[in-house]
């Protein structure tokens, strides 16, 4: 498998095509078969801070967006691949820019080519000789590189008919860490103790699959606890979840003490002490505030405290990890890269992992994340707060408990119910566990007239409540 990187290729490569041929030294081959032939981004918000839906205390008033981005080819079924990269509203132009800059990476590539190898096709946007000096591998750029490698895997999944879960799952050892960078990671998990990894685990794939299929993912709801909702609506949120068979319920925290305090304690009589209660700060205290105020909210049984400090202070993360225990840090969803998740693994410094599916360089990257977990016994609870993440995230989790983590115990994945009905494949949860999705692709295609409704600022839904002001 060519590793490609960007310093050997000074005015950078045209096709999947031009790499493997600069690498080879020889003359690279017309393109033939079917081709990406467009790259479209869609601007698409949606209000949700209207009613404070997906407040907390970093981001009080969120509007859900996604920067949204279909790989158009010319073959004659149409087929096509949809990808996207979660904001929270203003700045979400600036991401549809982003990725807009790639391109000139993507469109002309032979879809046969680029698939047979996606890991030199991942390699080349990150290393990209210019765009990678935006990054390299964090921001804006790699969350737009999520994007476009998301879509290029809800490509491959519809062209195989099978959900990406599935796509992945049925692949063997070897394939799956050719798509992985192994760069910047070697010294944590080598190609040959993934592969040895993957292999120790195929033998209980299909018993699996199997009870994937039967019983679903076990999730968590943060539907119940957003920062702006008043007392009232979190003990009925929190009642109407426990009937509807979530057993794991968090809640936003960081902005008052005395409110969190107070809330936890609505939120546990009503749970009762078998259910689990899990709180998330967003970021919003340093190391020693951090500490301080878990402290305070120990008696309410937490199983973690999700993002206490900032998501680049490995070390911090590692202090609080160890004076907050039992209770476990769950972090992730910020954190930018592979590399990063290397140090907070190696240095015991979270004890859930969250992959976040579009803020990782896409599914090959989450690839790296899921591995490395793995090795260290670390449960990964993908993060899911978003519009799309949902849809998104239950494939990585069922690929996972399939093919590499092997396991539920203490994973559970979270769940969000807003905005699902804007897609065309949009996940469905039954009695507190997502069913496990059977259709074609990555769940990741928004229906055409919630695209025009919201697209941002020329919407229907934008432009009226413009209007009415």
């Amino acid at each position: 498998m060519s590793c490609y990187r960007g310093e050997n290729f000074p005015h950078g490569p045209k096709s999947l095509l031009d790499i493997r041929s600069m690498l080879q030294h020889d003359a690279p081959p017309p393109v033939t078969g079917t081709t990406i032939v467009g790259l479209e981004t869609i601007d698409v918000r949606f209000p949700t801070s209207r009613a404070l839906d997906g407040s907390d205390a970093m981001n009080p008033d969120p509007d859900y967006s996604a920067a949204y981005v279909v790989l158009r080819t010319d073959a004659e079924d149409g087929l096509e691949g949809h990808g996207f990269a979660f904001t929270v509203g203003r700045g979400n132009e600036v991401e549809v820019a982003a990725i807009e800059a790639l391109r000139p990476l993507v469109v002309g590539l032979s879809v046969d080519e680029l698939l047979a190898d996606l890991g030199g096709f991942w390699r080349s946007l990150v290393g990209d000789t210019q765009l990678r000096w935006l990054g390299p591998e964090k921001g804006v750029v790699h969350m737009a590189t999520a994007a476009v490698v998301n879509a290029v895997w809800d490509l491959y999944a519809k062209r195989e008919g099978k959900p990406l879960w599935k796509l992945l799952a049925d692949m063997t050892p070897q394939e799956l860490v050719d798509v992985v960078d192994f760069r910047y990671i070697e010294d944590f998990i080598t190609p040959a103790e993934a592969l040895a990894l993957l292999e120790e685990r195929a033998g209980g794939r299909a018993e699996r699959e199997e009870l994937l299929r039967a019983e679903g993912i076990p999730a968590y709801t943060t539907s119940a606890g957003w920062l702006g909702y008043s007392d009232d609506k979190l003990r009925r949120l929190v009642g109407e979840a426990l009937d509807e068979g979530f057993t794991h319920i968090k809640l936003k925290v960081g902005a008052s003490l005395e409110d969190d305090v107070r809330r936890c304690r609505i939120a546990r009589e009503a749970m009762g002490p078998e259910h689990r209660l899990m709180v998330d700060a967003n970021q919003v205290w340093g190391v020693d505030e951090a500490i301080d105020y878990v402290a305070q909210l120990q008696p309410f049984d937490l199983l973690w405290i999700e993002e206490p400090t900032s998501p680049d202070d490995v070390l911090g993360h590692a202090r609080i990890a160890r004076a907050v225990a039992p209770i476990g840090v769950a972090t992730g969803e910020h954190v930018q890269n592979r590399v990063m998740f290397k140090q907070l693994l190696q240095e015991d410094a979270m004890a859930f992992c969250q992959i976040d599916a579009c803020r990782l360089g896409g599914v090959n990257e989450v690839i790296a994340v899921l591995l490395m977990a793995a090795k260290a016994g670390v449960p990964v609870c993908p993060h899911a707060g978003g519009v799309g993440l949902c849809e998104l995230v239950q494939h990585l989790a069922a690929f996972d408990f399939v093919a590499v983590g092997a396991s539920f115990d203490s994973a559970v994945v979270e769940f969000v119910d807003h905005l699902h009905e804007h897609f065309v494949d949009p996940c469905e949860v039954r009695d507190g566990r997502y069913v496990t999705p059977l259709a074609p692709g990555y769940s990741s295609e928004i229906r055409p007239e919630s695209l025009a409704a919201h697209a941002f600022p020329g919407g229907s839904v934008w432009a009226d409540a413009e209007a009415a002001r």
